[in-house]
């Protein structure tokens, strides 16, 4: 008992000296937060806010690295750091091999030893790029489609897949729930982009250790972290920001601080933006345009003229985000962190359903989301200590609260349809390191998770206020739980080569009653109860130091969830999709191979060909109920749909990147992204996959000198025709050009774009730019709202 009593009283031991070393970048002086510091011992650290880092746990390093996205790695023994008098520069450069440190596989891992593609985006091309959105965040990546049914959403598109999909990660945290629809998602904009430190795309299956839905890919977002004093007293420091764009009228206020002491830590931060209706641009196809728009006089509905047909009301909408961080660091073995996030939105509307039009005139008097509100707990609690069978572990525990509601009224009905849903997520995961110093090193770990849907369904009268129930959009109390266990291997016996190799199984159970008397189903619940084996095996050569060559061969899987086997919504008018109780999980099969090479210190070229087969693929395909293939439902006849396992579907493509130093400050960068997908159905007959993204891309100039970063560039997009659209998209004419035949098609686009971030003093930076300066009128495939027109975009930075 004595013994434990010391070793507890020995965690809150205080330091009164630390050696503190100041990492700048070498070009505008600024401090570099999130450089990642680390030795031939495994000995980690993390610089702050202000660039500065404790080297204490170094001074017996042989060599510490230095890494930082966009920079030139550097390595350093102690002694040049005493030399240097603690002060390191970096240096930008995006030729290079391995930029940075990733985080994909849950542990910190070089990019040399990854064989995945992995993209990702660092907190100073943020802060140049100004993103309104976590979506719009994902799309400056120039390797993410991203498709918006309206201003409030963002649906992301890899690889010829999208949704429900691929899977989205906070800190660490699935934010994939049980109602993940295969429709476009607008989640995503629940993350605040002005807390996002980094923001990782790796490309492909990710079952191995994310589970169920990492077929495409998988997002991962890392927020910023509560930084410590290096001194003997409390330092505070934090950022502000305020923010305004022209095309939508928006308006942002941010800020965020720090409060560091030796061992513990705290992070504030609020986000609040209001965004008007969006205006799209002046040149482009009329279709696009929005003559009228409904409004509700006394107890009708009236078509109004639109006095501006570019402006697309209703589209405007407002958000707040709130985080919370404290973190409590003992000593070098133990690290305590909680993190909460809140994040909610006024309604919005969902703008594609308000251009559909039934008999001449518009098929609903009102369509909107209501607010989306997601909040989180997540508690992390690490240890570093080696023993026989760890050097690392991780305990993560989080909770999560989802709310969403759909609301659509007829136009010149008073009755509006009312559909709430919540979701609780619980998640626990357990993931253990070993190895780290050796050319072996394993990782394992088990996870659960557990998710329970709350839906409603209420009818009101608008008029009398009358409240009736009607049939819920989920089978109300459902649940959907995950239970697994991963084991991951990786043998880098020299610099020049490694090897990676995992496999996972993971456990599912479904829980679904359908008792609604509303609209009876011949079956009163289902009960899924299933399993999923994946695996993945990856290499990585350096077949010189100007040259990588990657490959990788990966599984995936998605098992079914609620929205999947117990929905029931109206798919399109004379239509209604049903549950499926009777549904399996999906897999996939990828094969993929990159190549990256270096010509002459100045020109990077990086190329990267993937081919993913998908089995049993769930589509949304005709289904019949006791032989009958029609119901009544809203009062209408309607066909009956359900995503059922008729497909086996095939996706490949290729992604083409471009660095090129010019010399003085100039840099030139382009990436392309082709993609094609195709699914066989089970009865016969081809259909083109839906989230197939067209061919896309960008090029970029830059100029960086001193203070100033500069960015001119060129965003494209290639045409998708009519008879390239997936079927269900043909029928969607409310969002799609005529081509000279009269039917729907994606035309192409492209616009130019300036941005500017220049550094007024050591506290205070200005951003600025012009996003489709020619005022393109542009749809992004797929999209139910038109893109911006020119929109000017104006924002300044405090840092204290």
């Amino acid at each position: 008992m004595k013994k434990f009593i010391i070793g507890f009283l020995c965690l809150f031991v205080f330091d009164a000296h630390s050696q503190v070393l100041r990492v700048i970048d070498h070009t505008d002086l600024r401090p570099l937060e999130g450089v990642m510091l680390l030795d031939n011992l495994n000995n980690m650290a993390l610089t702050d806010a202000r660039g500065r880092v404790s080297v204490d746990i170094f001074k017996n390093s042989e060599l510490i690295t230095f890494s930082h996205l966009g920079y030139n790695a550097v390595a350093a023994s102690y002694k040049q750091l005493q030399d240097s008098a603690f002060v390191l520069h970096l240096t930008p450069n995006k030729i290079s091999l391995d930029e940075a440190v990733v985080r994909s596989k849950r542990w910190d891992q070089y990019n040399v030893v990854v064989s995945n593609k992995v993209v990702a985006l660092g907190r100073k091309e943020i802060e140049l790029q100004n993103p309104q959105t976590a979506a719009d965040l994902l799309g400056f990546s120039d390797q993410v489609f991203v498709q918006k049914s309206q201003l409030g959403g963002g649906s992301p598109m890899i690889r010829g897949f999208s949704t429900n999909r691929l899977l989205i990660s906070v800190d660490g945290v699935r934010m994939n729930t049980a109602i993940f629809r295969s429709g476009n998602l607008q989640n995503i904009i629940s993350i605040d982009p002005n807390v996002v430190e980094t923001s990782e795309v790796i490309f492909g299956p990710g079952s191995v250790i994310y589970g169920s839905d990492a077929i495409g890919g998988v997002m991962s977002f890392y927020t910023t972290e509560p930084s410590f004093s290096l001194e003997n007293e409390m330092a505070v420091d934090g950022n502000a920001l305020t923010r305004y764009s022209s095309a939508n009228s928006e308006m942002t206020g941010h800020f965020d601080i720090n409060l560091g002491w030796k061992k513990w830590a705290a992070v504030t931060s609020f986000t609040y933006s209001d965004f008007d209706d969006l205006k799209m641009g002046s040149f482009g196809p009329d279709d696009y345009l929005v003559p009228y728009y409904v409004q509700r006089v006394d107890t009708q509905d009236v078509v109004v003229t639109n006095p501006d047909p570019q402006v697309q009301v209703p589209t405007g909408y407002s958000q707040y985000n709130l985080m919370q961080k404290i973190r409590f660091k003992p000593n070098n073995a133990w690290d305590f962190n909680y993190a909460y996030h809140y994040s909610t939105t006024s309604n919005y509307g969902r703008f594609d359903r308000h251009r559909r039009v039934r008999n001449g005139k518009p098929r609903y008097g009102e369509w909107y989301y209501g607010p989306q509100v997601w909040a989180m707990h997540n508690v992390g609690i690490s240890h570093a200590e080696k023993t026989k069978f760890f050097d690392n572990v991780n305990l993560q525990l989080a909770y999560q609260h989802f709310e969403e509601s759909r609301n659509s009224r007829n136009f010149n009905s008073p009755d509006l349809e009312m559909n709430e849903e919540q979701v609780d997520a619980y998640s626990a995961n357990l993931d253990f390191e070993k190895g780290a110093e050796t050319k072996n090193r394993f990782f394992y770990g088990v996870e659960y998770i557990f998710n329970k849907v709350h839906s409603t369904g209420m009818s009101k009268n608008i008029d009398t206020e009358d409240m009736t129930p009607i049939a819920t959009r989920y089978p109300d109390g459902s649940t959907w739980a995950s239970y697994a266990a991963y084991m991951s291997y990786e043998y880098a016996p020299s610099s020049l080569f490694s090897l990676q190799a995992g496999l996972r199984y993971n456990g599912f159970a479904l829980r679904a009653s359908f008792d609604d008397a509303i609209n009876p189903m011949p079956f009163e619940d289902a009960d899924i109860n299933t399993g999923a084996l994946s695996g993945s095996l990856g290499a990585v050569y350096h077949a010189s130091s100007s040259m990588k060559v990657r490959a990788n061969i990966s599984t995936g899987f998605r098992a079914p969830n609620i929205d999947d086997i117990g929905k029931l919504y109206e798919s399109v008018d004379g239509a209604v999709v049903v549950p499926n109780p009777d549904l399996a999980s999906e897999y996939a099969y990828n094969f993929e191979v990159g190549i990256a090479k270096i010509f002459g210190k100045r020109l990077k070229i990086d190329l990267t060909a993937f081919y993913t087969i998908l089995d049993d693929a769930q589509l949304r395909q005709p289904y019949t109920i006791n032989g009958m293939d029609s119901m009544m439902y809203e009062g209408e006849l309607s066909q009956l749909l359900a995503i059922q396992n008729a497909a086996r579907a095939t996706v490949y493509g290729l992604q083409m990147g471009l660095d090129l130093n010019m010399g003085g400050g100039f840099g030139l960068s382009s990436f392309y992204n082709i993609q094609h997908g195709e699914e066989k159905l089970v009865g016969g007959g081809t259909d083109p996959m839906r989230h197939a993204a067209p061919a896309f891309g960008a090029t970029h100039i830059t100029f960086t000198q001193h203070k100033l970063m500069l960015d001119w560039y060129i965003k494209y997009s290639a045409e998708v025709s009519n008879e390239d659209l997936a079927s269900s998209e043909q029928g969607k004419t409310e969002i799609y050009a005529k081509d000279q035949n009269g039917n729907p098609y994606s035309p192409s686009w492209y616009t130019f774009n300036f941005k500017a971030v220049y550094q007024l003093t050591d506290m205070l930076n200005l951003t600025a730019g012009i996003e489709n300066i020619t005022d393109q009128r542009y749809l992004p495939y797929s999209s139910g709202i038109v893109a911006p027109g020119r929109n000017m975009v104006i924002g300044v930075r405090a840092q204290f």
